[in-house]
């Protein structure tokens, strides 16, 4: 399996060594930002997205804001499960670092040791973000794009090679798709209570009280939903 990285003319190395050129003809500060960006900045934008996410799910409260934090909930979720099951797939295939066995390239973050295929950060990010375009259509869109980058990044930095961050893209998408049914029953019900208790609950749906221009927001007794919901906004 590490035969995958030994050719030097297939279109994958050559796409590599396109985009790590553009890191030799960058200035050294650009490299160093793209360096920082891609290994950590991206990933922190993408809990960022998740937590403005949320912010907004339960400011507008309504009966989709259980469904909302839950599907949010197993955004972050997907990503450490994918990159679980890439443990066994980064063993199986055992693909060298593209810097281990091609020459001239400009390692933006040498010293990793580790198999290259597939990408953790490529994997992470878009789990994440397909777990949160579940939950919220706008914040997933971000979230996919920052994705896109991210696997840009690690192919810019001399890390990874273009198909480590597809095959990532590929592994997050399908964690976050294929369990999330499964991850949205176990995890609704979980934030359907928290959403009922009268301290923790305003960490699924804010609170409103009469100035706002709206109703006191309570549980119905009937249902345990909020009244006034508002349309639908998830993407299931």
């Amino acid at each position: 399996m590490a035969g995958l990285a030994a050719s030097g003319s297939n279109p994958d190395v050559e796409l590599l060594y396109d985009i790590n050129g553009l890191a030799k003809d960058a200035p050294a500060w650009f490299d160093r930002v793209m360096s920082y960006v891609g290994e950590y900045g991206l990933l922190l934008a993408m809990v960022l997205l998740v937590l403005g996410c949320w912010w907004t799910v339960r400011r507008r409260g309504g009966a989709d804001a259980a469904p909302s934090v839950a599907a949010l909930l197993w955004a972050p979720l997907a990503a450490g499960v994918a990159v679980l099951v890439n443990v066994p797939i980064r063993g199986f295939v055992e693909r060298p670092r593209p810097f281990r066995v091609h020459q001239g390239l400009e390692v933006l973050q040498p010293g990793k040791t580790d198999f290259s295929f597939v990408s953790d950060h490529a994997t992470i990010t878009m789990a994440m973000a397909v777990g949160l375009f579940v939950a919220h259509r706008k914040f997933g869109i971000a979230g996919i794009v920052l994705a896109l980058f991210e696997g840009f990044c690690r192919v810019y930095m001399g890390v990874h090679y273009p198909t480590d961050v597809v095959g990532g893209f590929a592994l997050g998408t399908a964690v976050a798709l294929l369990l999330s049914p499964v991850a949205m029953a176990l995890l609704t019900p979980l934030v359907e209570m928290v959403e009922r208790s009268p301290r923790a609950g305003v960490l699924v749906a804010a609170r409103r009280s009469p100035s706002d221009g709206g109703d006191t927001v309570a549980p119905d007794a009937a249902s345990g939903r909020r009244p006034g919901a508002e349309e639908r906004d998830l993407a299931a």
